[in-house]
């Protein structure tokens, strides 16, 4: 295999760590994904975001999710690379769903493999609070009352 190949599979590699996508996700695939980057990995942390049927007192019937093309995506794999150099972690996996979401149905995704368990759990946090407070991603409730744009970022 020649050297550009070889990065050109690394390239694609790291393209699959940090996604904005329309379709729906295994979490067994992209936890495997996540574990098979290091044999050094010890603990998994994960935080998975769903669709859920209730928000701010209103009932929902489903979301959509917009995003600023290409900019979020760099938003993301900045996360990554932060998490990367400020905590003791060995990979992290970023990704985030767009377009109409059904309640129940998931949203967002955030794996993260560590030697030990503490320094997992410390760095997912970080990366879903700063992706939900960065990240060009909108998302818009379907209500009875009409469409609510969401604002607030808890």
């Amino acid at each position: 295999m020649s050297d550009s190949a070889a990065l050109d599979g690394i390239e694609v590699e790291e393209t699959m760590l940090v996604r904005v996508q329309r379709e729906d996700f295994s979490l067994d695939e992209e936890i495997n994904r996540v574990r098979n980057r290091s044999r050094r990995i010890g603990g998994i942390a994960t935080f998975l975001g769903t669709a859920r049927d209730w928000s701010e007192g209103r009932d929902v019937s489903h979301m959509v999710f917009d995003y600023y093309e290409g900019m979020a995506q760099k938003t993301l794999r900045e996360i990554r690379t932060r998490a990367l150099r400020d905590f003791d972690v060995l990979e992290a996996l970023i990704l985030h769903r767009y377009g109409e979401i059904a309640i129940g149905d998931n949203i967002v995704l955030v794996v993260v493999g560590a030697v030990h368990r503490a320094d997992a759990f410390k760095a997912c946090r970080w990366c879903i609070d700063e992706l939900k407070q960065i990240t060009p991603i909108w998302k818009c409730e379907h209500t009875p009352d009409g469409d609510v744009w969401v604002e607030q970022h808890p």
